[in-house]
């Protein structure tokens, strides 16, 4: 089956986006992770979407690529750690850290 832009434009889920790339992937990895996976990989689908020179066999190529980028970052990262939504960059309230802390 040839892959193309328009069949990839109709997936929405991960395992979706996995199947269509051929790519293996834990099921519990992106059952755990799946926003921050999905996520990733639409930030990465903007960078390539603003090289206007690609051709769509190119995106693809790109696509599949970040993908599997995506996935490896939170094999070794934390959702936590890469802070991808605003509820993991907003300091909580009524917090003081120890780095805050100094002693007089």
């Amino acid at each position: 089956m040839t892959k193309n832009i328009e069949e990839f434009k109709k997936l929405t889920d991960a395992e979706e986006y996995f199947k269509f790339f051929e790519l293996e992937y834990d099921p519990k990895l992106v059952n755990v992770n799946r926003l921050h996976i999905l996520k990733k990989f639409s930030q990465f689908i903007s960078e390539i979407d603003s090289n206007s020179e690609l051709s769509n066999e190119e995106k693809l190529n790109q696509y599949s690529l970040a993908l599997q980028q995506a996935y490896q970052t939170f094999l070794e990262s934390s959702p936590q750690e890469q802070k991808l939504f605003k509820v993991f960059k907003d300091k909580p309230k009524n917090v003081i850290t120890l780095t805050e802390l100094t002693s007089d």
